[in-house]
C-alpha cells in the first residue's frame, strides 16, 4: 500500500528542545564573554550545576548534570576542568630546588 514511497523512512521530529536558539546562543555569549561572579555567585569559573541554575533562574528550564555537558558541547564549547594551584606546593618546589643547587654533590 503506498508503492515504493511508502517504504522510505520520514523523517522523526525528535523531542522539541526545551530552549530556543536564540536563548542557547545568549548562553554561549555569556558563557565565553561573562563570568558567574558578575550574576551574584562566589565563583569565577562556570561550572556544570552553576549554568543549570543559571539556565534555571534565567529561562525557567531544568536540566540533569549529564544533558548540560551535552548543551555545552552543542555550543561549539568544552568543559575543562581546573587544575588546582597550591602555593605551598609551589613554595616547596622552590626550595627543594634551591637545595639541589647549593648543596654539595655526592657521587
Amino acid at each position: 500500500k503506498g508503492g515504493v514511497e511508502a517504504l522510505v523512512d520520514k523523517v522523526k521530529p525528535g523531542r522539541t528542545k526545551k530552549l530556543s536558539l536564540e536563548s542557547l546562543e545568549e548562553i554561549r555569549k555569556v558563557l565565553i564573554e561573562k563570568s558567574p561572579d558578575q550574576f551574584g555567585y562566589n565563583t569565577t569559573t562556570w561550572t556544570g550545576p552553576l549554568l543549570i541554575e543559571y539556565i534555571k533562574i534565567h529561562y525557567g528550564v531544568e536540566y540533569k548534570k549529564a544533558q548540560i555537558y551535552n548543551i555545552i558541547h552543542s555550543l561549539g564549547l568544552t568543559y575543562k576542568k581546573g587544575k588546582g594551584i597550591y602555593p605551598e606546593a609551589t613554595e616547596r618546589e622552590t626550595i627543594v630546588e634551591e637545595l639541589k643547587k647549593t648543596s654539595p654533590r655526592t657521587e
